[in-house]
């Protein structure tokens, strides 16, 4: 497995206290990766237009294009095995999974493609592209919209699960996951997305 990478994310020139959510705070760290590289494309199940079941998007799609945020079928095995292909062809794709209880008909890909394309060649074939995945309970959700399934990925050798416990976090976690030449997963506190605004300092 190759040395974990250390992405080049530039520090902000100066900040500002402003009032974020988590759920604020990734849509920010979106548009600043997108306006940054413009092989960055996001892509899921109703990303576009609609901006995402938690609004997580929302804009990106009007701002940035339908070719760089794409609206997926419901196929999750689909998403990922594509934006395999995308990332060895030197593209940076951002996939949402729009509930963890989803991701497992894309395990395969994760694991067998995602995951070992990246490790079996000691990080010579780069896989640059991140999963978002929204876990966890505590918002009144059926089944398959409730889980954690986390850590069947933080034991998969190949990839890295990380997660954010603050809007700070979650800004600059998902630009240095995005500019990681490291296939990583993200998993983000969907509790935690919407919840009282937190005051914390961004860029300006």
């Amino acid at each position: 497995m190759s040395a974990p990478t250390t992405p080049n994310v530039a520090a902000p020139a100066s900040s500002t206290v402003q009032t974020l959510t988590i759920g604020k705070a990734i849509n920010m760290g979106l548009r600043a990766a997108m306006e940054r590289d413009n092989k960055v494309i996001v892509m899921g199940e109703d990303v576009g237009k609609l901006g995402g079941v938690f609004r997580i998007t929302d804009g990106l799609q009007k701002d940035f294009g339908e070719e760089r945020v794409l609206d997926t079928p419901l196929a999750e095995s689909g998403i990922i095995g594509t934006a395999v292909g995308l990332a060895v062809r030197g593209y940076r794709p951002v996939c949402e999974i729009q509930f963890e209880g989803f991701i497992f008909p894309g395990f395969d890909q994760i694991n067998s493609q995602v995951a070992k394309l990246h490790a079996r060649t000691q990080g010579r074939v780069k896989v640059p592209m991140v999963i978002r995945v929204p876990y966890g309970g505590g918002i009144g959700a059926v089944e398959h919209h409730s889980e954690s399934p986390e850590s069947y990925f933080a034991h998969l050798a190949g990839v890295k699960a990380v997660t954010p416990s603050n809007p700070v976090d979650a800004y600059w976690m998902i630009q240095q996951a995005i500019f990681s030449d490291d296939p990583i997963l993200v998993f983000e506190p969907k509790k935690l997305y919407h919840m009282s605004a937190l005051k914390e300092p961004v860029d300006t």
